[in-house]
């Protein structure tokens, strides 16, 4: 049985996902207007960051399988 994501889509979903987390994390450490949502604001970057290094990670497999094909 084969798996149904392969490395593009993982990798594709990784980025969505990072960009998302990323706007979140800078969107709520504005200084002017009142959020009122109580989010760990470092924990939220700390996973912003692990989410972008995994991308990066699904990155260099896939131009490391190009350029030994």
């Amino acid at each position: 049985m084969k798996f149904p994501l392969d490395i593009w889509d993982v990798s594709l979903l990784l980025a969505i996902v990072a960009v998302i987390l990323i706007v979140t994390s800078v969107s709520l450490s504005t200084p002017y207007g009142k959020a009122n949502i109580l989010v760990n604001r470092k924990r939220l970057k700390n996973a912003a960051i692990a989410v972008s290094i995994l991308f990066l990670a699904t990155l260099v497999i896939r131009i490391a399988s190009i350029i030994l094909d």
